[in-house]
């Protein structure tokens, strides 16, 4: 099937017009037609790490959850004890299955109650997962103690990432953003138009994410490029993102791996929650501990190691990379990797497999990079 077949059949959100005309390079991404790059991969990752840059990500799955037994629902799905949230925060988790395999990871925003007492929720999925997501929390949640509302194709998503992104986005929110800690969130008002706004990302830097409707959204996009706000595409997302050391679903994660083995465990509350689909795995993994685990390499000189490269110990194959680039902010090739734990200490030395020849790597510590600006 020819380049242009396979496009006409891929959705586009609201912004697509707009990053047509900003002449962006387009690709297909999770059924999506959806930016790659407009002025660049390195101009685009240098604008989020020393000022800001934007990237329309209206594409990943938004649904709405209310109802009176909503976090009790909701606790029964991911190992992280959302209880303990309070209106206005937001937990990053995932969601197992009986295996404790990761369907997806996810962020969950909890907003409170009503006057009715009905607890209400905002919750982002990836673009690739959003149908099987639908169907997962469809199936496992009570259908009369919960609503959920699938807003992935009605919403714009922007999010404003960079040191400069709270002055950039400011002008356009009458809400006093300063105020709002990372992993905050608030319905806001945008443009003179309601929006949900989330002090979230995927960048390692500081920024936040705003959800609107498409007109709202489009005028939101051209008046941040407007004032300076750099247009970024899927291309800097993914650097920006594994100097970070966040994971990729689909690469790094996917529903054969377990929160422990991706070094995800901060995620896993065993001892401040109940019941919930995949603890006894992980229980079991937590006593006798993981056979394998995510590392960060880190290669010498400039031999990039790609996904799926084999990695090799002593002539022998012992793992597998799963996400590697040369990193634009550092200079140097970094990888995310799944080794033997008994390879994964920090400084261990490693090889990976390019194109039949073997390359000197090291196990180092995650995250590569770590923003001096981030909260």
């Amino acid at each position: 099937m020819a380049e242009s077949e396979i496009l006409s059949n891929l959705l586009r959100t609201p912004l697509f017009d707009l990053e047509v005309e900003q002449k962006a390079r387009l690709t297909a991404f999770a059924g999506w037609e959806m930016p790659v790059q407009f002025s660049g991969l390195k101009q685009e990752h240098e604008a989020v790490r020393t000022a800001v840059g934007m990237f329309d990500i209206s594409h990943m799955g938004k649904f709405v959850l209310k109802g009176k037994e909503l976090l009790k629902n909701l606790q029964s799905l991911v190992p992280s004890d959302l209880e303990r949230l309070q209106p206005g925060q937001a937990q990053y988790s995932v969601l197992l299955n009986p295996q404790a395999g990761i369907i997806d990871d996810i962020i969950f925003y909890y907003q409170g109650e009503d006057e009715t007492g009905e607890q209400h929720g905002v919750l982002i999925v990836n673009a690739a997962t959003t149908v099987k997501d639908k169907t997962w929390l469809s199936e496992h949640l009570n259908s009369t103690a919960v609503r959920l509302e699938d807003l992935s194709q009605n919403k714009v998503l922007i999010a404003i990432q960079g040191p400069q992104a709270l002055v950039s986005l400011q002008p356009f929110v009458q809400e006093d953003l300063s105020s709002l800690k990372a992993f905050g969130h608030l319905e806001a008002t945008v443009l003179d138009e309601p929006a949900f706004i989330a002090r979230t990302g995927y960048t390692g830097e500081d920024g936040f994410e705003v959800m609107v409707d498409p007109a709202v959204g489009q005028k939101l996009w051209r008046s941040l490029r407007e004032a300076g706000v750099t247009p970024c595409g899927l291309g800097a997302r993914d650097t920006l993102r594994l100097e970070a050391a966040m994971c990729l679903y689909g690469q790094d994660i996917d529903d054969k791996t377990t929160p422990l083995e991706a070094g995800l465990g901060w995620l896993v509350h065993l001892d401040s929650k109940g019941d919930f689909i995949g603890r006894n795995v992980l229980e079991k993994q937590k006593a006798s501990g993981v056979e394998r685990r995510l590392v960060g390499l880190q290669m010498e000189g400039r031999h990039i190691a790609r996904h799926g490269y084999p990695v090799v110990s002593g002539s022998k194959v012992v793992g597998e990379v799963t996400s590697g680039t040369l990193s634009p902010t550092l200079g140097k090739a970094i990888a995310l990797a799944y080794v033997p734990t008994a390879l994964s200490k920090v400084g261990q030395s490693l090889e990976v497999e390019i194109r039949g020849k073997t390359y000197p790597a090291t196990v180092v510590k995650k995250p590569f990079y770590r923003s001096p600006s981030r909260l």
